[in-house]
C-alpha cells in the first residue's frame, strides 16, 4: 500500500483557500458514484506490459467502498480501458508517436474487448446493479472516450469518488475532467495505485491544491455512516 504524504504547507493552503480540509462531504450517498477505474488483468497480472504491483494490494479498499456505497443507495461503476480501431486511429499520437511499434502492438492485442487484459481482476466484488463500461483514452470523461458522462446525469449523480490505477495517468485525468464538469470530485488515498509512492502523492498533492477533495477510504465510509446523510439532493 502506498505511503500517503501530504505536505503541511499544502495542507495549510488547502484550508486557507476554501475553509477546511473535504467539502464534498454533503452530498448525499444516492448523489454519489465510486467510479473505478482500470482494475483489469493488463494492469494489475503479473507479467503484464503495465503491470502495477500496488494495483492488487488496493483490492480490499475498493471492495469496502463499493459494499458501503451500495447500501447506503449510491451508484457503483467499473471503467475498463480498451483498445479498438477508434482508438487506434483518433488516439494515434499516443499509441504510435510514445509507444515503440513492439509496445503498440502489444498493448492492442491486450487491450482488445475479450482479451485477458481487457478483463476485471477477478477478486473484485462485481454485483449486476453495479454500471459496467468501457473507455478508449485516459480519462472516462474526455469526447469520444465513453458515455460515462452521460450515465452519471442520468442517474442524478452530483459527487465522484475516483479508485483505481493508475493514479497518476486515467485515474488523475479522469478526475481532473469530472471536476471540470462540475462533479464534485474525491480522490482516494488508499484505492488508487500508482508505480511508486512518489508518483501516487504527487497526484494527490496536485489534485486537493487545485481540483477536489482527498480522503480515505475509512473517511468515505465513516462519512456514509454518519447519521442524517441521506438527504435531499444537493445542487451542482
Amino acid at each position: 500500500m502506498h505511503k500517503v504524504n501530504i505536505p503541511d504547507h499544502i495542507v495549510a493552503r488547502v484550508l486557507k483557500r476554501q475553509g477546511r480540509w473535504n467539502v464534498h462531504d454533503d452530498v448525499p450517498p444516492q448523489n454519489t458514484a465510486l467510479v473505478v477505474i482500470d482494475m483489469q488483468n493488463y494492469f494489475m497480472a503479473p507479467g503484464q506490459q503495465v503491470e502495477i504491483p500496488a494495483a492488487r494490494e488496493i483490492v480490499p479498499n475498493v471492495n469496502r467502498l463499493a459494499a458501503a456505497l451500495r447500501r447506503s443507495g449510491g451508484l457503483v461503476v467499473w471503467m475498463r480501458t480498451v483498445s479498438n480501431e477508434d482508438s487506434l486511429r483518433n488516439w494515434s499520437h499516443f499509441h504510435d508517436v510514445l509507444n515503440t511499434p513492439q509496445r503498440r502492438a502489444r498493448r492492442a492485442e491486450g487491450l482488445r474487448e475479450g482479451a485477458f487484459g481487457a478483463e476485471l481482476w477477478p477478486e473484485l466484488h462485481v454485483k449486476p446493479d453495479d454500471l459496467m463500461l468501457c473507455k478508449t483514452r485516459y480519462s472516462a470523461l474526455i469526447q469520444g472516450s465513453s458515455n460515462l458522462e452521460a450515465e452519471l446525469h442520468r442517474r442524478g449523480i452530483v459527487a465522484v469518488w475516483i479508485a483505481g490505477t493508475t493514479t497518476n495517468t486515467c485515474c488523475e485525468s479522469t478526475a481532473r475532467d469530472a471536476m471540470l464538469l462540475n462533479f464534485r470530485t474525491t480522490m482516494i488515498s488508499d484505492a488508487n495505485a500508482d508505480h511508486t509512492d512518489a508518483e501516487h502523492n504527487a497526484t494527490l498533492i496536485n489534485f486537493c491544491n487545485n481540483f477536489g477533495d482527498v480522503a480515505s477510504t475509512d473517511d468515505l465510509i465513516a462519512r456514509l455512516e454518519r447519521r442524517g446523510l441521506v438527504g435531499q439532493p444537493v445542487r451542482r
